[in-house]
């Protein structure tokens, strides 16, 4: 039996999108935009210690410290979703190839891509590339608060 809330769609226009989102963050998540590899975020995102990276957009836990390593791609990468049934993932036909694309099930902000098979030395074998803009760190301490 699964004790967990179904997830409750968000559903905003663009303009309320533009009033809670940096420029940035509405390019990356409304937009299924990029952000620069190796910024600000990625560097901030390595120094972080143990807690909790929710979507800036809706505040849904996405993913988890304990799931997080340095693929060093640039991009802050995970290796499984920390909540799963807030992740959902779609394929990508954009850029002239076929991805995964990775999306928050609640607001379906754009999060970065998912790729499999690298031959990385994590227990799945799986990276989620996630644009660190579209993340929200909240560190342990202050989750179970």
């Amino acid at each position: 039996m699964n004790d967990k809330e179904p997830i409750v769609k968000i559903t905003k226009t663009d303009d309320e999108w533009k009033v809670i989102l940096t420029e940035e963050q509405y390019y990356v998540a409304r937009k299924a935009g990029t952000e620069r590899a190796f910024g600000e975020t990625y560097k901030k995102f390595k120094e972080q210690g143990a807690g909790a990276y929710h979507c800036v957009g809706c505040d849904t836990k996405l993913f988890s410290s304990k799931e997080k390593f340095d693929a060093r791609c640039g991009w802050p990468a995970f290796y499984d979703p920390a909540e799963a049934e807030n992740v959902k993932t779609k394929t990508d036909t954009t850029a002239g190839m076929v991805r995964t694309e990775v999306i928050c099930a609640k607001c379906d902000a754009h999060l970065g891509h998912l790729f499999s098979g690298e031959g990385l030395d994590t227990p799945k074998d799986q990276r989620y590339c996630i644009n660190g803009i579209v993340l929200k760190f909240v560190p342990d301490n202050a989750e179970k608060k």
